[in-house]
């Protein structure tokens, strides 16, 4: 926390978070020319921020995007405000930008969340992969061979859902896996006490797809998950709350022994 805290204190590296949060997944030159800034200086910038994690990047061919990371945030919170509390301040926020008509751009349709968790690749892919630990952690659980193009049934809350077009895309063990995000069926929708106008909603939407990312370094693994949207703001403004707290208590299982309550 040291880190952030140091990061975040510099109001050039705070402009940058700033830009970042108006439209994630920006090149370096594309962050230059919305600042008064060298580009050398916005680059040591963004060293820092990576080094604090509030940053993370991703290489798309030849291009590295930056994409804004809520994990150390997320922690900080985690740290400090209770259960009770943060649903009272999330909703002073939500009264505060009522309030001043301010709205985060949907530009982006990517969600990019990075972590670090002291355990090894084959351990965490484990974890991804098992539905004896996906359960444990997340409350679901997948029926696939991994196979890329074999189809998968998601198990949450009781409900089952298959489809065609709900398959794996990647599967690299132990480095990289992806596949198709679930069908919104009836049956999920009642399970999970979600309305059909909402479930509706969610239908309509283009079929999104996450990828998990991992790096060995040193008794560590870094783990990237980038989730994949239309853009249409729904199902990306569920996922981008859900994610961090289903990795949060990936991250505890895996290093404790139990997973967040």
């Amino acid at each position: 926390m040291d880190a952030a805290f140091k990061a975040l204190a510099d109001p050039s590296r705070r402009q940058l978070l700033d830009r970042l949060r108006d439209r994630n997944g920006q090149t370096l030159r594309e962050l230059c020319a919305s600042l008064d800034m060298a580009r050398q200086s916005v680059s040591k910038h963004l060293a820092v921020l990576e080094a604090a994690e509030l940053v993370t990047t991703v290489r798309r061919g030849r291009e590295k995007l930056h994409y804004l990371n809520a994990a150390p945030i997320n922690a900080i919170a985690e740290r400090w405000i209770s259960r009770f509390d943060r649903d009272r301040a999330n909703a002073l926020a939500d009264l505060k930008t009522a309030l001043e008509q301010e709205r985060m751009s949907t530009d982006s349709s990517t969600f990019v969340y990075t972590t670090y968790i002291r355990t090894t690749p084959e351990r965490l892919w484990q974890a991804l992969t098992d539905p004896a630990f996906t359960r444990r952690y997340w409350g679901v659980s997948f029926g696939t061979d991994w196979a890329p193009g074999s189809p998968m049934t998601w198990t949450e809350t009781g409900a089952t859902t298959e489809d065609p077009e709900q398959v794996v895309l990647v599967h690299e063990p132990h480095r990289k896996l992806a596949y198709t995000w679930h069908t919104f069926s009836p049956q999920w929708a009642e399970a999970n006490g979600i309305s059909e106008e909402l479930r509706a909603r969610l239908a309509a939407e283009r079929r999104s797809q996450v990828t998990f990312d991992l790096e060995a370094e040193g008794d560590r693994v870094k783990l990237t998950v980038t989730h994949e949207f239309d853009g249409t703001g729904t199902l990306q403004s569920m996922c981008s709350q859900g994610w961090p707290a289903i990795l949060s208590s990936l991250k505890t299982l895996l290093e404790t022994g139990e997973p967040l309550a």
